[in-house]
Order: C-alpha cells, then structure tokens, then sequence
C-alpha cells in the first residue's frame, strides 16, 4: 500500500514539475522598435516581457545581453524592420538578427521571429540590372541566423514567403481586424477600391469578410501610371461609386501623396464618403499633412509599425496584438493558423 502511494505521490509531482514548465516555456521579447506593442502582446498572451538589454555602444554598434535563461525555451522575437523614432531600418535588422543569434547560442529550443512589418518587401523583384532582390536577401539573412518559424502581417506580396526556404512562414491577414471596424460605421452602398492591379486580390478578400457579416458591398479598381518610384502620373477608376461609400484597401502608406490622390478622384466620381484601411503606416515626408488636409473621411492603420505623435484626428490605429497573440498561442500547441481566416 505504501508502495502504491508513494508511486502516485511521484507521478503526482512529475506531472506537476511538467505542467509547471509548460506553463512557462514559452518566452516572449522585444528589440526597441515595437516595445508598445510588445507589450500589448505580452499583456494578451499574459506573460512577462523577456528581461533583455537592447541597445548601443557609444560608437553605434548593437549591444545585446538576456538577462535570463532561455535554455529550451520556446522563443517568440517580435521585431518590424522598420523605421522608428529611435532607429533606422538597418537598426531594426541588426537588432532583431543579433536577437536571433543571442537566443541560438544560448540554447533555445525554438525560436520564432514576429515580424509585424517586414522591411524591403517592396525590394521584391529585379526591375532593372545590377540591384539586389532585397526582399529575398533578408530572408536569407534570417535563415542563416537560425530561426525556426516566421510570423508577419499582410506581406506586400504573398510570394515573399517563397523566399524562405527552410522556414514556414504564417502571413496574417489583417482583415479580421478592420472588417469588423468598417461594419460599425454602418456604411451605406460600399465599394471596396483596389488602389492599384496588385492589390485586387486584398480588395476581394477583404469584400468577402465583408458580406460574410451581412455588409454587401461592389469592387472597383483604380488603374494608375507610375512616373518612377513612388510618383504616380495619371489615374483612371474602373468601376462605379456614384452615391456609394468608398473604402480604398492597400497594404503600405508612405508618402500618402497616391491615395490622397485616389481619393479625391473617387470624390470627384460621385463618391459620397472615402475611407481608406491601410496595415502599414509607414508615414515618411509630409505623409500625415497630405491625411490631414485630404477628403479622407477616415484612415484607419495598425500598429505595426509605431505611430508618430500628433496623429491628425481622421487617422484611427487598431492593435494588432489580439490577432499576433492568437497566432503565437496556435503556433505553440501546433495548432492551425489558418483557420483564424475562415
């Protein structure tokens, strides 16, 4: 009899020393150009911030020290590559590279890399002779470094994935997000407008989520000539918005000087409101006086990328945090992701 209890008295603590560790094997951290949203993270996902020192030598050089054990340890890394107050793009790269590496040599068992924005994706193909693909470099890049998984957020193209070629990786959508958003306005006589050929397919998507919550709404397509890079000569809109509420779909704001000028030929066209949902609010130059002086009803972004102070008041951020938590939490018990989208 003492025998038996005392083999369930070991069982018993096995299976608590177990549990115990699988509660917290899972360890999240932050290089320096997402910590708000690192931190929204981690208050989803109701774990601690990963104790890290990220910063810089007196001659710039990236300076990284973990402060903790991640010895098997399943390491989720949430980075963009981009530009933020505090640093440049390559600052975020670097950071988020020797992050990589730091977690390699210190034993951890898994480690996965958030990249809410993945910087150079618009690098994404040879346009003329003699340029990199800089897209596919960087993926290279973090391929070499050892990552184990890659969680990003509404890639500029979908075929950036097929870059990596030893790593999965898990392109959220942030439709899930906005559609819900758009449905609250109670819009009336919606058309979603692709801002450019590329980017019909988002407009389908995200007109789909729509109907599925009982919103109907029409495509249209604006079809633009480019001058160069980031320079957009004429436009013509295909389609109809007389009356109707416009909503403009794209990925990346940059200099806003091309949907602003979208929206002001939807307005002209017989549009009635412009609404615009962009992912990623990358906001260089005179982006927010072009918002903030346009017809844009409203413009409503992510916090993928961090968001400058003094935000003209028709720019609305929604988290991202509840939809990367739910994706982290998937990929942890190896769930599948991709019903998040169905």
């Amino acid at each position: 009899m003492k025998f038996v209890i005392c083999a369930f008295a070991m069982f018993f603590s096995i299976c608590t020393t177990l549990s115990a560790y699988n509660d917290d094997a899972m360890m999240l951290f932050t290089g320096n150009t997402n910590r708000s949203l690192g931190q929204a993270l981690a208050d989803y996902l109701h774990v601690p911030l990963g104790n890290a020192k990220v910063d810089k030598f007196n001659d710039g050089e990236i300076q990284i020290h973990i402060n903790e054990s991640v010895r098997g340890k399943d390491i989720f890394i949430l980075q963009s590559t981009c530009r933020s107050s505090l640093q440049s793009v390559n600052d975020s790269l670097m950071e988020l590279y020797l992050l990589v590496r730091t977690m390699k040599r210190a034993s951890a068992k898994r480690i996965t890399v958030v990249i809410p924005y993945y910087g150079y994706a618009r690098q994404d193909r040879r346009t003329t002779s003699r340029v990199p693909i800089s897209a596919a470099d960087v993926a290279l890049l973090l391929e070499m470094a050892g990552v184990d998984r890659i969680i990003t957020v509404d890639l500029h193209c979908g075929q950036i994935q097929g870059f990596f070629h030893n790593v999965p990786v898990d392109n959220l959508f942030t439709s899930s997000l906005f559609v819900p958003y758009i449905r609250s306005k109670n819009l009336k006589n919606i058309v979603v407008v692709s801002p450019d050929s590329g980017g019909i397919e988002r407009v389908r998507r995200f007109s789909q989520s729509l109907n599925k919550l009982g919103c109907s709404s029409e495509i249209a397509l604006i079809s633009k000539e480019r001058v160069k890079a980031g320079v957009v000569g004429s436009m013509q809109l295909i389609g109809n918005v007389q009356n109707a509420d416009v909503i403009i779909i794209d990925d990346i704001c940059d200099t806003g000087s091309t949907l602003v000028k979208a929206a002001q030929l939807l307005k002209d066209s017989g549009a009635n409101r412009v609404f615009v949902v962009v992912t990623h609010p990358v906001f260089s130059g005179t982006a927010l006086d072009n918002i903030r002086h346009s017809v844009i009803e409203e413009m409503i972004v992510s916090d993928t990328i961090p968001l400058p102070q003094n935000l003209p008041d028709n720019i609305h951020c929604i988290s991202t945090a509840p939809l990367l938590g739910q994706a982290i939490l998937r990929v942890q018990k190896g769930e599948s992701i991709s019903i998040m989208f169905e």
